[in-house]
């Protein structure tokens, strides 16, 4: 299955059933099956096709869902780009996977334009700045979704790229990482299985999207037909737990450092957030100390360690009923996968 059915089967079954939580705004998901269709058919009038690279260089915003799933209806790659990276990095990005569109928040059109220099052959589409107007050298966002959808077809197939991970070039340059549909498919449906998710789950994510660990919540949110409540950060504790009492939230996906903001506030009493139903954490193991005290502080919701890598996804899980005898386990290989150990003969 190619990843961009799974908005459009979903917004088919649950047209009304909201999707989307962002930027104060709910999207239904209709209407982000229809936004993302005019986005792609804007795309493809602007010559983007079938295995062509767009890069999407935005924070948690409802435009970013947007357009990662425009791209994918026009048959095109999609590449979140976080949106701290300076302009020499996206250059090598640029270099590197040659896209056909980028398309950005106004405030980091500055980037955009150091990092393409002056190459007029890249369509630029941009948001609106503060005064309401698109940015120079960029389409405006806004006249992109005032376009009619229409069906398009692109020809392509579930081994197809479906997207391009840049690694954070912490010891040199950035690498893409090369996901087909059908590694996505896989990789969402296996965790889905695993955490149990229903269409009736909630799912709060303050990571970046341009993360795979942040990106799959959306797409396994989107596969479900749950609803994502998308945050940019969490700077403000107090606030995203307000955010999930009124949503009612019932998955938190979690990195380290938030446990231990959590862990750090004196406030908090076992049971604070009771629409919880699991918790996740990966990027790097969880202290043992940690997760007794998060178990502690969320009674009877179930906390999965887990470990992952942009190549796969994810790798292991600990089932939750296992944390007591193993603790300091990243468990067992996720459904329909297997984990080998070899020495460096195979």
């Amino acid at each position: 299955m190619r990843i961009e059915r799974f908005l459009t089967d979903s917004a088919a079954v649950r047209p009304d059933k909201t999707a989307l939580v962002a930027d104060g705004r709910r999207f239904s998901y209709a209407e982000l099956d229809e936004l993302s269709g005019r986005l792609a058919a804007a795309l493809a009038r602007n010559g983007v096709g079938r295995d062509d690279r767009v890069l999407v260089l935005m924070d948690n915003c409802w435009e970013a869902a947007v357009s990662i799933f425009a791209a994918l209806k026009a048959g095109a790659v999609f590449s979140p780009i976080n949106a701290s990276t300076k302009a020499d990095k996206l250059a090598f990005i640029v270099a590197d996977c040659e896209p056909a569109a980028i398309l950005a928040q106004a405030r980091l059109m500055p980037v955009v334009a150091a990092a393409l220099g002056g190459d007029a052959g890249v369509f630029v589409a941009s948001t609106s700045g503060p005064d309401g107007r698109c940015p120079p050298g960029a389409v405006s966002f806004a006249d992109c979704l005032a376009g009619e959808a229409g069906k398009i077809d692109h020809g392509g197939i579930d081994v197809d790229l479906a997207m391009l991970i840049y690694t954070s070039g912490s010891t040199g340059r950035p690498k893409g990482v090369m996901m087909t549909h059908r590694n996505c498919e896989a990789a969402s449906g296996s965790i889905t299985t695993y955490l149990e998710n229903t269409p009736d789950d909630v799912i709060l994510n303050v990571l970046p999207l341009a993360f795979d660990y942040g990106l799959y919540q959306l797409l396994m949110a989107v596969r479900l037909g749950a609803t994502l409540v998308l945050e940019k950060s969490f700077a403000f504790p107090q606030a995203i737990f307000e955010r999930i009492r009124e949503e009612g939230v019932t998955g938190l996906p979690l990195v380290p450092t938030m446990a231990a903001m959590m862990l750090a506030m004196r406030d908090l009493a076992p049971g604070f957030l009771p629409s919880l139903r699991y918790v996740t954490n990966t990027a790097a193991a969880l202290p043992v100390a940690h997760i007794e005290r998060l178990r502690a502080l969320f009674p009877g919701v179930r906390l999965y360690s887990m470990y992952g890598l942009t190549e796969c996804k994810r790798c292991t899980y600990l089932p939750p009923e296992e944390l007591d005898r193993r603790p300091g386990s990243v468990g067992i290989a996720i459904p329909d996968t297997e984990v080998m150990v070899l020495d460096d003969n195979g």
